[in-house]
């Protein structure tokens, strides 16, 4: 079974494409290189691999990709809109990462310690804002770069600097 602390959000799929089994996949936080040969798909709180037959770009942040065993666009509809991931390991560093990317961070504050856990990101407005579980409540923390001290990748941690009275 694939464990979601393996993996990052990479995007979403998007509709069908065609009718051959073809179907959008939305890069949100970067691009697949080539050893990429597969991404999970979240189904019902499980990360399930789906592999490709091929991918190829539709324009910057978008693929077509063809999924193996899957022959028609009603067989791929399953996956629309499904949140796809990538394993952690074909991520490269880098300076430039979407919000989303930081969904399973743990979010904790130079001087008051452990906040919680990202599970999502607000961007429905002007201000996005980083969804933080804590104790089966949801906080919301400004997703602005003053607010961050520190990223920490491989410990998927983000330590934050907030003014007092934020959280």
């Amino acid at each position: 079974m694939l464990k979601k602390d393996d993996f990052t959000y990479f995007g979403k799929f998007l509709k069908p494409h065609g009718t051959k089994g073809e179907i959008g996949l939305l890069g949100d936080s970067f691009t697949l290189g080539d050893e990429c040969d597969f991404v999970a798909a979240d189904i019902d709180g499980i990360l399930v691999p789906f592999f490709f037959e091929y991918k190829k770009s539709k324009n910057s942040d978008t693929l077509i990709v063809k999924i193996e065993r899957m022959e028609s666009a009603e067989a791929v509809r399953l996956l629309t809109n499904r949140e796809a991931y990538i394993p952690r390991e074909w991520v490269e560093e880098s300076d430039n990462y979407s919000w989303s990317y930081f969904r399973g961070f743990k979010a904790e504050d130079k001087s008051r310690g452990t906040i919680g856990t990202i599970i999502d990101v607000d961007d429905s407005t002007i201000n996005t804002l980083f969804v933080v579980e804590q104790s089966g409540e949801e906080i919301l923390i400004p997703a602005q770069e003053e607010f961050i001290a520190n990223i920490d990748h491989k410990k998927r941690q983000i330590i934050f600097d907030l003014p007092e009275g934020l959280i």
